[in-house]
């Protein structure tokens, strides 16, 4: 059998493609699998150090707000739009697919249609509430939809055809041993605080964690705080870090990026992030108590709406960006340590949030489909 996955612009698309290229391939280690992307993307890096094989396809995304900066990049996703067709066809000619997978991205798009076309079979994994336009407009297309949840089957279009499976996570993310993490962090008898704002950083995420960081070294707290600034908030963090007085040390260890984000959630007692499908389906598998901070800036406000879940079953607090400060984001963090328990009590609710048998529902239903 060969697969052949879409999927780009964000991890959150690309680690659930990943999940199912890999379990797709324990099912049936004859299975040949390739992933098509942007070279330009996340993708290429995950997808080539994972080791599959990888297509490029060059395709963009319309900017809504008209600045001269954003009329040029609608000129080049024009350029790219009208080469994506062209492109598709090599891909599937080289390729010669059996099933088609768009995990979302805009690069999606093109590749799971044009399969349809020809007939081939497909698939699309939806892992929002809200979905992505990419995804809306190829439902009625493809033979199969896997949706993470409910609220997205009447948006999708297509209810005969979807499935709610929940969001698969990587299996390095159940595999890793809490005890090893930590030991391998020295954390102790820590409280160990993960904190990120995504691949590329959010100055807010970063300004209010610089102000936590401050009361965890003036009141010298018993925490092992882990922090990613992302790759465009280093020189923001270096410089709140002067302006503030603090810097790392033994309790603080300041990064671009996590890079081992299994061995992180393991060791983790609490999450401060935003509140992405990828990062929510992780923190619900391992059972990890966390405070989300819902992007504003995404379609349909959906990271708020992802969010809310896991605070009503009492497993995460929810900050909307608009009241963020980073005295309320203290307050919050020195509140939960107070409460003896009270982390762990929200770790094991979140593990009722999420659908643990993911991945095996979602291999079960691509096998079905092409037999």
């Amino acid at each position: 059998m060969r697969v052949l996955i879409a999927a780009g612009g964000t991890a959150g698309h690309i680690n659930p493609a990943l999940a199912i290229a890999g379990a797709l391939k324990t099912a049936d280690p004859t299975a040949e699998i390739h992933f098509a992307g942007r070279k330009e993307g996340m993708e290429y890096g995950l997808v080539t150090k994972a080791g599959y094989p990888f297509h490029h396809i060059e395709i963009n995304g319309f900017q809504r707000r008209l600045t001269p900066e954003n009329i040029v990049r609608n000129v080049v996703a024009l350029w790219h739009l009208a080469l994506s067709g062209p492109r598709t066809q090599k891909i599937l000619n080289e390729v010669s697919p059996d099933l088609v997978i768009g995990c979302g991205g805009y690069v999606s798009g093109p590749i799971v249609r044009a399969a349809a076309k020809r007939g081939i079979k497909t698939a699309i994994d939806e892992q929002n509430a809200f979905p992505g336009v990419t995804n809306k407009l190829l439902a009625k297309d493809v033979d199969v939809i896997f949706a993470a949840s409910a609220d997205a089957v009447e948006k999708l279009g297509a209810p005969e055809k979807t499935l709610v499976v929940g969001n698969p996570v990587r299996p390095e993310i159940l595999a890793a041993d809490r005890d090893t993490a930590r030991r391998n962090l020295n954390a102790g008898q820590r409280t160990v605080i993960v904190s990120f704002g995504g691949s590329l950083g959010a100055d807010r995420v970063n300004e209010v964690v610089a102000d936590l960081c401050k009361w965890e070294a003036d009141t010298h707290a018993e925490v092992l705080h882990l922090h990613a600034t992302g790759k465009r908030g280093v020189a923001l963090f270096e410089r709140l870090q002067k302006e503030k007085g603090f810097a790392p040390g033994e309790n603080l260890q300041v990064m671009p990026y996590i890079n081992n984000m299994p061995q992180m959630l393991a060791a983790a007692d609490l999450v401060i992030a935003r509140s992405g499908a990828l990062t929510l389906a992780e923190l619900e598998a391992v059972g990890r108590a966390s405070i989300l901070i819902p992007s504003p800036n995404v379609a349909e406000n959906h990271q708020y709406y992802n969010a809310l879940e896991l605070q009503n079953a009492g497993a995460a607090i929810v900050i909307e960006e608009k009241n963020l400060t980073g005295q309320l984001l203290t307050d919050t963090v020195q509140k939960l340590l107070a409460e003896p328990g009270k982390l762990a009590e929200m770790g094991q609710n979140a593990k009722t949030v999420g659908n643990p048998r993911s991945l095996e529902l979602i291999t079960e239903k691509l096998q079905e489909l092409m037999q």
